[in-house]
């Protein structure tokens, strides 16, 4: 009986707790904007009476906290969407969603973080373009799985729990199993009595198509060029 009830208080707790994080994250956010306002007050050196030094050093601290609660706030949301999507729309949905809140939250407070400190983001823009070029074609595979995962999230040729047949010359001919999991940059496929990790962009240059029946199996079997079995000499009468 003690058990059950340390059981039930913990999922209590968990409830509590889950139910606590929105408004977590949506204070970090309030307090993310009212960090914005006073630094921009401050740089004007509008917010009190003082010299222009202390108007600066109020102004960036304001930044700085303003960098902090952006930043908070938007891993909350992030993790708070894909808690409420995943039981609707799946893991695979609710991930998508939660990495683009993730990015463009991340990118937003980078970019606000940068203005309130005066940076000139023309011209980081403008010099990080070749960066960009170089980064991406150093993660060129990197971001085609990511790519080929949204489009076989959205184009959904199968689903999560599907008994399905790849066949292309990258994964070495051909593969039968079952669909466990499709992730941002891996397909998690069931087969041989294992579990593999196969990358998207592979997946998505495949020939995908159901097993047909009378043919289960993890994988394609090889023919059998051992010949036809000689019979063995016969024993004595």
């Amino acid at each position: 009986m003690r058990n059950g009830r340390q059981a039930d208080l913990s999922a209590r707790v968990g409830r509590i707790r889950r139910g606590a994080r929105p408004w977590k994250s949506l204070i970090s956010l309030l307090l993310a904007v009212a960090a914005a306002v006073l630094s921009g007050r401050a740089r004007r050196g509008s917010l009190f009476a003082g010299t222009a030094l202390a108007h600066e050093l109020a102004a960036d601290g304001a930044a700085a906290l303003f960098c902090l609660f952006g930043s908070m706030a938007t891993y909350g949301l992030a993790g708070q969407s894909r808690q409420v999507l995943e039981p609707r729309a799946g893991r695979a949905h609710s991930a998508v969603v939660s990495y683009a809140i993730l990015i463009v939250g991340a990118f937003a407070t980078l970019v606000i973080t940068l203005e309130l400190f005066t940076v000139p983001v023309g011209e980081l823009v403008l010099g990080g373009a070749l960066t960009s070029v170089f980064v991406g074609i150093a993660a060129q595979q990197a971001l085609g799985n990511v790519f080929a995962g949204l489009v076989l999230q959205l184009a959904r040729p199968f689903r999560v729990g599907d008994a399905i047949r790849l066949q292309a010359g990258a994964l070495g001919g051909q593969l039968d199993g079952t669909v466990t999991d499709i992730g941002i940059t891996y397909l998690r496929f069931e087969a041989g009595g294992g579990v593999m990790s196969i990358p998207n962009s592979q997946v998505l240059n495949a020939v995908v198509g159901p097993i047909p029946p009378g043919e289960g199996g993890a994988t394609s079997a090889a023919p059998d060029t051992a010949g036809p079995q000689q019979p063995g000499p016969p024993g004595p009468p």
